[in-house]
């Protein structure tokens, strides 16, 4: 399974973003796809999770502000981040787990800095 996450950038706080995760190599719906983060000097941290069938999870620190969907037809995941506050301020890795299989994959990292 390859993973390209794209969308971060510089935003104000208070301001949105949005990113995408879009996976090939296997079939979407039987993919976990799971946001994370990792500020600098700190452990990385799961933002939010969705299941193939739509079922999501999201972090308590990001809770009413993020939202985790996914497109299956187009195999993208999507992290709608709302209300952005400079703690936010991290890389930003998709993580794809194959529901039959176990296998875990990760995409590249997208920036994500929010500007007091």
């Amino acid at each position: 399974v390859q993973l390209q996450a794209s969308g971060g950038g510089l935003v104000q706080a208070g301001g949105s973003l949005r990113l995408s995760c879009v996976a090939s190599g296997s079939i979407f719906r039987n993919i976990v796809v799971t946001w994370y983060r990792q500020a600098p000097g700190k452990q990385r941290e799961l933002v939010a999770s969705i299941t193939g069938a739509g079922r999501s999870n999201v972090a308590d620190s990001v809770k009413g502000r993020f939202t985790i969907s996914r497109t299956n037809i187009r195999n993208t995941a999507y992290l709608q981040m709302n209300s952005l506050k400079p703690e936010d301020t991290a890389v930003y890795y998709c993580n794809a787990r194959v529901t039959d299989s176990g296998s875990e994959y990760w995409g590249q990292g997208t920036q994500v800095t929010v500007s007091s």
